[in-house]
């Protein structure tokens, strides 16, 4: 069984920077590491392409677990559950990633130049 912790780092290893943040280090058990700047927007579009895969493995697992407890195929209902909400987690961080984004894009369109 794995910690559902580990599954919401783990999906957001990708992002540079994400690892500063206080307690994000402490929480999945490792030291916190800072991002270091990119001067190519390849490797911005990259990781965001690699996280947006590993969110969707993520649902494609629960998913096939939520066939196999449909079915009664899957021996531990709690695999599912974790899944599930380690899913669920990670969408809304990506979600709320993605609105802070747009606002921040937004407040710089309304700068003067």
């Amino acid at each position: 069984m794995t910690s559902p912790i580990s599954g919401i780092t783990s999906a957001m290893s990708g992002i540079p920077g994400l690892g500063a943040l206080s307690g994000v280090g402490d929480v999945a058990g490792t030291a916190a590491t800072t991002g270091t700047a990119s001067t190519s927007g390849a490797d911005f579009a990259s990781i965001l392409a690699g996280s947006v895969d590993q969110l969707q493995a993520m649902h494609s697992t629960t998913d096939a677990l939520a066939t196999q407890a449909a079915t009664g195929d899957l021996n531990d209902v709690t695999d599912y559950m974790i899944a599930s909400n380690e899913a669920k987690l990670a969408t809304d961080t990506v979600v709320t990633l993605k609105n802070q984004a747009v606002s921040a894009f937004t407040e710089i369109m309304r700068m003067n130049v």
